[in-house]
C-alpha cells in the first residue's frame, strides 16, 4: 500500500479526499462529539444521522454568514 501511495497519481486522488468528505467527519466526531450512534434499527440510525447533518449543517451556515 505505501509503494502504491507514492505513485503522483495516487498522491493526487488521495489529496482530493481532503476537499471532499474526510473533514466533515473528522468536524462531526471532534467538534460535535459525535462518536456512535444510540440507537438501533435502520430507521432510527437514519433519523439519528439526518440529526446530526442538520446540527453540522447549521453550525456551518452560522460561520459562514459570520464570515461574510
Amino acid at each position: 500500500m505505501v509503494a502504491k501511495l507514492e505513485t503522483p497519481n495516487a498522491k493526487a486522488r488521495y489529496a482530493r479526499r481532503k476537499q471532499t468528505v474526510e473533514p466533515v467527519f473528522g468536524t462531526i466526531k471532534s467538534a460535535l462529539g459525535f462518536t456512535r450512534f444510540h440507537l438501533r434499527g435502520l430507521a432510527k440510525v437514519t433519523s439519528e444521522w439526518t440529526l446530526v447533518a442538520l446540527a453540522y449543517n447549521c453550525r456551518r451556515l452560522h460561520n459562514l454568514r459570520l464570515a461574510a
